[in-house]
């Protein structure tokens, strides 16, 4: 047994001198959590455990935090707005390529700065919000929030989309967990308001709740069309469990069951042979209108990822997912190959580009990367380490082709730093 020990010292020190990766090597057999964060309250590193320094951790996060948040062509901006002859500090995240900003947006925003604990940013953020997005007025819309802004404040709908309001209640109880009050803000309070105006639609004027309550699952949008279908990137039953523990507003039972309901709902949307998701789907979980792996799908791993450690309520089912989904796209197209969209069975899918012309897949995208390497936290499995390892080795900046995403690509790549730093967080 000494002897085989030697050797693999011997052949471990052999790769360093030569400079070949970890791929010389056994890759390390990093196992998944057996218990959740909410039981242990301990938040796994798991880029600590590759060998990565804090340092190196912190100005990885550091550096994409000032992309998307401090460089100038990024996509958070201050501004002052004079509300009632005072100036009001605000601020918005944009979706640079689209120059407008979103509920989407503006919640993750949120999310990233009660993560790592900057409530000014936060408190600008949700004053931009409910300022210029949430329909104060009375009426059948009262407390939703328009999904798209321009920069400028002016709506380009008067439409909700149910993610930006799931995100927004999950913030504010998470800030009420971490700072209480600041500033002007009572987050609890904040929360419960919101929450009583989502569950309070009755589809009078065409509005709804967030939730389709005859199948107890978010929709897609609060309105009684959208209401009909859903977006399994929306499905986070993490989410629910903190609106049971925290929010205290006498639907704890109603969080719950929506939070089962919503790991129910993802056995059935992601494919039971390859784990891969469509955009959209039925409730039960049937593609909507041919809907393929496409944009929004890229959240549904990272999502699963959370409530996996977490909670860890459903993680059988969460490690065999984790390693299908592997096995079906990094295995097939390997590592720093895999692209961005594909058909549920693993193949290439084909865009639309408009007159009858199809084109494959765009790119390896660095957003996608990052969600695709928090499967490690789920499973063991050959690829895990080189997948995060390519993952952090990457930058964010202009593809070959030009093309540059520093809005969605660098807020869920920051996310999915943050899952695997052991930085994204239910309490502190």
């Amino acid at each position: 047994m000494r002897k085989f020990k030697t050797i693999a010292i011997v052949m471990a020190a052999f790769c360093a001198i030569i400079g070949v990766t970890a791929a010389c090597a056994t890759y390390k057999k990093l196992k998944p959590a057996e218990k959740g964060y909410a039981e242990t309250g301990k938040y796994r590193n798991y880029l600590k455990e590759l060998g990565y320094s804090q340092k190196e951790i912190d100005d990885k996060i550091q550096t994409i935090f000032s992309t998307v948040f401090e460089a100038e062509d990024g996509s958070y901006h201050d501004v002052d707005v004079e509300v009632d002859g005072k100036i009001v500090k605000m601020g918005y995240v944009s979706d640079v390529k689209n120059n407008d900003v979103r509920t989407e947006g503006q919640s993750y925003g949120m999310m990233i700065a009660v993560q790592l604990d900057k409530p000014e940013l936060f408190n600008k953020i949700w004053r931009w919000s409910k300022y210029y997005m949430r329909h104060n007025e009375e009426g059948p819309s009262h407390g939703l929030f328009a999904w798209s802004c321009r920069t400028n404040g002016r709506r380009t709908s008067n439409g909700s989309a149910s993610d930006g309001e799931l995100y927004y209640v999950t913030t504010l109880l998470l800030a009420s967990r971490r700072w209480g009050t600041f500033e002007e803000f009572n987050y609890l309070a904040e929360a419960q308001e919101l929450l009583n105006d989502l569950f309070s639609k009755d589809g009078t004027g065409g509005v709804t709740n967030i939730i389709n309550m005859e199948h107890k699952l978010i929709n897609f949008c609060p309105d009684t069309r959208s209401n009909e279908w859903t977006d399994p990137s929306y499905h986070l039953p993490a989410f629910y469990e903190i609106w049971a523990e925290t929010a205290k507003d006498g639907r704890e039972d109603l969080y719950r069951e929506l939070a089962a309901n919503a790991r129910e709902y993802l056995h059935r949307a992601c494919d039971p042979e390859t784990g891969i998701n469509p955009d959209q789907s039925q409730f039960d979980g049937t593609p909507n209108r041919g809907s393929e792996f496409h944009y929004d799908s890229w959240r549904v791993p990272m999502n699963i990822a959370m409530d996996f450690t977490w909670y860890h309520k459903d993680a059988e089912w969460q490690t065999e997912y984790a390693k299908k989904f592997q096995k079906a796209i990094v295995g097939r197209y390997g590592v720093t190959e895999f692209p961005d969209q594909f058909a549920l069975n693993g193949d290439v899918s084909a865009r639309p580009m408009g007159g009858g012309r199809w084109r494959p897949n765009l790119r390896h995208s660095i957003g996608f990367v990052g969600t695709m390497a928090t499967t490690a936290l789920m499973c063991e499995s050959e690829y895990n380490e080189e997948l995060v390892r390519h993952m952090f080795s990457m930058e964010h900046k202009p593809y070959d082709d030009g093309y540059y995403d520093v809005y969605y690509d660098g807020l869920i790549y920051l996310f999915a730093l943050l899952h695997l730093s052991g930085n994204y967080r239910m309490n502190w």
